[in-house]
């Protein structure tokens, strides 16, 4: 758990670490910091959205252990301790990770506002069940909503960055 310390306030502030794509982070936040305006506003990942903040959307979707979690939910201290990959994580620095380029293949996003949600649930799909069946994908990103494309070519990225054969 977070240590507890005081400002000059006198008001309380925890003090939290954590990795964040493969990197530490340290920060003092308030008991009720939402993870995800923590990672946005100090950390500047900006790549993770910001949409209903109720857990619904799926924009804020970041990997706590490799598993897929609703930033908007997770409080800063919750996250003390544990490691994330936000969709600034993935690509390496000369190239996209493979679900990010079966998205791009794919024409698998419009607008892009749900891409980094999506591909992070897909990835983590991936890294569990590297060969899923398109009823598994569409569960696995069930908590992504988007209003843009109707998933079809989203469950088809998904599904060629399995390496199974799909119809562009």
């Amino acid at each position: 758990m977070a240590n507890v310390l005081t400002d000059k306030e006198g008001k309380k502030r925890y003090l939290v670490s954590f990795t964040i794509n493969g990197d530490e982070h340290q920060g003092l936040v308030k008991a009720n910091t939402l993870f995800v305006n923590f990672i946005r506003d100090e950390l500047d990942l900006t790549g993770t959205k910001r949409g209903c903040e109720l857990g619904d959307c799926g924009s804020c979707t970041v990997l706590m252990e490799g598993k897929p979690v609703n930033a908007c939910l997770l409080l800063a201290v919750e996250a003390d301790g544990h490691s994330f990959t936000t969709i600034e994580g993935l690509a390496t620095t000369n190239k996209l990770d493979l679900v990010q380029e079966k998205f791009i293949e794919y024409g698998a996003f419009q607008c892009g506002y749900c891409a980094p949600g999506m591909i992070l649930s897909a990835k983590a799909l991936l890294n569990s069940n590297p060969k899923p069946t398109e009823h598994e994908v569409r569960e696995a990103i069930s908590g992504n909503l988007c209003r843009c494309t109707g998933y079809v070519n989203v469950v088809k990225a998904i599904l060629a960055a399995s390496g199974q054969e799909v119809e562009h």
